[in-house]
């Protein structure tokens, strides 16, 4: 049996198709009696060159292609892309569907949803330390850990959620606190104690997304996203509006939407991992009561730093908008929406970067040097090739894409379109550097490296990106630009330091 295994994962290295076709319908199963039923597949062989024939003779390694490495790393992250920007349209519907109902009703769901949003992010930290140790062992074929670490991973998330619930159910009194408006303080505790709830299926989603990840098995996240999407706009325009026979219930129907979509997502995933036969040899609930603390310690080694990192990256662009604000309301008004044009573009290197990480742990596992040299580069290749793409955008109509989100009949249109656009300008080489470091990021979750990455997206973040903003944009003069120069500068410092991590963290390898 263990000799089975070692053929499969010597074949896989050999011809990147017999390891889509393993991983789909042929994968190795002791309930097969230890049969290669995926050599049985004449497929398989027509598709091998005669090259790769007298390799799986004489014993000799053919490397993936250039081009192989680019098309896997596409065919698992374009379904992350399609997701990450499916989630942001969950939370653009609800900005508009609420904007439309009320003023007041808008500023309190943006609150709230801000509030769930940062407290959300810290926890799914631990959801994606799920992905290195998955995708490692699936690279081993080893489906029991993959199984563990999923398992833990639940189990994480679903003590995390709980414990954040007191915080979230006492919100009103604490955004008091802050110095917000009682009733805005009030409307967004009515809105929190329902949608707080999502916070279970929405962490429990996150980790059985990076099972889906760490497997290859992408599309199904894409498909539930989706699903989440179209329930949350039909809920959303069915709760809020009170249509098609429902009491109007404003913000409180926003908030059931939203915790029912939420619950949506989740389930078609659980229910994927349940009927489909592809996933019948991980077993993820087979004794889910049963810990394993090994396993569990790790993913709270790996996932505290990675949540760190995040919140380090989400504090950034807060005080940015903070310092846009000391500015003016118009220059405010023209980051929100340059930001909102960025983090469209950014939605595309940063699901490619998940796909990074499976790539990068699954060639690691099998010792794979080449392979995760040509994987490593062919991702930057990409991520290269969108910012550049983007930046040409930005440098050339920058006026068209900030109008798209003004009325030009507001008297202030055309002092936020002025100001904006100087702004889409500096995003070109923001939006390249970003591309550059959440790569580096991805490269280092491959190989569980997360601690030193937090120190380094840290210090570039909040010891060289803000304070180059503040002295530029506000004690300069710069205004705007200024403010984005530093940010740029900081992403700059970030994906010089984690790429230069990675490749001398990977020269140490004694495969490579």
């Amino acid at each position: 049996m263990r000799a089975s295994k070692f053929l499969i994962g010597s074949l896989q290295n050999w011809h990147p198709f017999v390891r889509s076709v393993s991983q789909e319908r042929w994968r190795f199963s002791p309930d097969r009696g230890g049969r290669l039923g995926f050599l049985e597949n004449p497929a398989v062989w027509e598709t091998m060159t005669n090259e790769t024939m007298d390799s799986i003779k004489t014993g000799a390694h053919v490397p993936m292609s250039w081009l192989g490495h680019v098309r896997a790393t596409l065919v698992l992250g374009l379904p992350l892309v399609g997701a990450q920007l499916a989630q942001m349209l969950i939370n653009t519907t609800d900005v508009v569907m609420l904007g439309w109902y009320g003023t007041e009703e808008l500023a309190a769901g943006v609150l709230a949803t801000q509030v769930f949003f940062v407290i959300f992010m810290f926890g799914g930290g631990f959801a994606h330390a799920v992905v290195p140790i998955a995708s490692q062992a699936d690279g081993r074929g080893d489906a029991r850990q993959v199984r563990r670490s999923v398992r833990m991973g639940l189990w994480i998330v679903t003590f995390y959620s709980a414990l954040v619930m007191p915080l979230l159910w006492t919100i009103e009194p604490i955004l008091v606190l802050l110095g917000q408006e009682p009733k805005i303080a009030r409307m967004t505790g009515q809105y929190m104690h329902i949608t707080q709830w999502g916070m279970f299926p929405a962490l429990w989603a996150l980790a059985l997304r990076s099972f889906f990840s760490a497997v290859s098995r992408t599309q199904i996240i894409l498909w539930a996203t989706i699903a989440g999407t179209l329930s949350n706009a039909f809920l959303n325009y069915v709760f809020i509006f009170g249509n098609l026979g429902a009491s109007e219930m404003g913000l409180e129907g926003a908030a059931i939407a939203s915790l029912i979509s939420s619950t949506a997502i989740f389930l078609v995933m659980l229910v994927s991992i349940l009927v489909r036969p592809m996933f019948s040899d991980y077993t993820l609930f087979q004794r889910f009561w049963r810990p394993d603390w090994p396993d569990f310690f790790e993913i709270v080694r790996l996932g505290f730093p990675i949540a760190l990192t995040i919140i380090a990256e989400v504090g950034l662009f807060v005080a940015a908008s903070i310092m846009m604000g000391w500015i003016g309301v118009v220059p405010l008004a023209a980051h929100g929406i340059a930001m909102q044009i960025i983090s469209l573009s950014f939605m595309i290197p940063l699901g490619l970067s998940t796909a990074v990480t499976v790539r990068v742990g699954q060639t690691y596992a099998r010792a794979d040097g080449e392979g995760m040299r040509r994987a490593a580069i062919a991702s930057l290749g990409i991520a290269a090739a969108i910012a550049l793409s983007a930046a040409v955008l930005f440098w050339t109509i920058p006026e068209t894409l900030v109008g798209l989100f003004l009325d030009r009949d507001n008297p202030n249109a055309k002092l936020v379109l002025e100001t904006a656009v100087p702004l889409l300008l500096v995003g070109a080489a923001f939006q390249f550097f970003d591309g550059m470091q959440v790569t580096g990021v991805g490269l280092l979750r491959g190989l569980k490296d997360t601690r030193t990455p937090m120190i380094m997206a840290v210090v570039s973040y909040w010891c060289l990106g803000l304070p180059t903003g503040y002295l530029l944009g506000i004690v300069a003069g710069w205004n705007g630009p200024g403010v984005w120069m530093g940010l740029a500068i900081g992403l700059a410092g970030a994906a010089i330091l984690l790429n230069g991590r990675y490749y001398v963290l990977a020269k140490r390898l004694a495969f490579t």
